[in-house]
């Protein structure tokens, strides 16, 4: 029998929702305190960090043999786990793809490779129907919504890319896609002149950590003139959907965008 990891801390939530997926939940024995999805997880498990702060010595009461960490904002808590002799796996997700490759790697570290690949299938599948809604309704329109996408307002932030991607596989154009293959936020970083510019049908709001405020993106100098302010189509997801990248960015947040970018919708404005 493989020797698999049965003592897991999951420092970041879309680790925790896929260990609940694949029905892996008891391996888990620390969470991080930003942890959301799945509910239960929040009132069931530890919570032994936060996500680039907290004790080391948390973790380690755990007695965990792995622990799954994210990106390179988590690089110091990595760093001193491993010194500290614990294994550590650190994925990178930015993209669609990435997602769907994190949700397989996590069912070949626990064992459950078969029910990974049906969660992968099930999402596949939802992208796909997307991508056929969203090619009918541009066949008959012959235009996509230009779409800006805020991840934050102060400073300005617009769409990382696995955001970028969800809004183009629900039929929108996102005005700045080519920055969002930058993997550091302060690439991400436009003018409110290039946003007023790019003039977005569309305006998406996700700002992690507080609500999204049309009427403080109305006010801004000069934003009258954008289509979206002045037609009033401002719209928020919740970043704990969109702007996390598991299985609930495809599962909830493309039926968002889907919704959003729906022409009868915006025609109605």
């Amino acid at each position: 029998m493989p020797r698999l990891p049965q003592r897991i801390v999951c420092l970041t939530t879309e680790t925790v929702e896929v260990l609940y997926a694949l029905g892996e939940q008891d391996r888990i024995v620390g969470i991080s305190g930003y942890t959301v999805r799945p509910p239960e997880a929040r009132k069931e498990k530890p919570k032994v960090f936060a996500f680039i702060s907290g004790d080391i010595d948390k973790i380690l009461a755990t007695r965990p043999d792995l622990v799954l960490t994210f990106s390179d904002m988590q690089c110091e808590i990595s760093r001193d786990l491993i010194k500290a002799g614990v294994p550590v796996y650190a994925f990178n997700m930015r993209s669609v793809d990435d997602i769907l490759g994190m949700i397989e790697t996590i069912g070949r570290l626990v064992g459950a490779e078969a029910k990974a690949l049906d969660i992968v299938a099930g999402l596949e599948a939802e992208i796909d129907k997307t991508r056929a809604i969203a090619a009918e309704r541009f066949a008959k329109t012959g235009k996509r919504p230009r779409v800006y996408f805020e991840e934050w307002d102060e400073p300005l932030i617009s769409s990382i890319r696995w955001a970028s991607e969800l809004i183009e596989i629900a039929g929108g154009e996102d005005v700045f896609a080519e920055r969002s293959h930058s993997p550091l936020a302060r690439d991400r970083r436009p003018t409110p002149e290039e946003v007023i510019a790019c003039a977005p049908d569309i305006i998406i709001g996700s700002w992690c950590g507080k609500h999204f405020r049309p009427e403080r993106v109305a006010a801004r100098p000069g934003w009258e003139a954008i289509p979206a302010v002045n037609r009033k189509k401002m719209h928020e997801i919740k970043s704990a959907i969109i702007l996390t990248p598991g299985p609930v960015a495809i599962s909830e947040g493309l039926p968002l965008l889907l919704d959003i970018l729906d022409p009868s919708e915006r025609d109605a404005g």
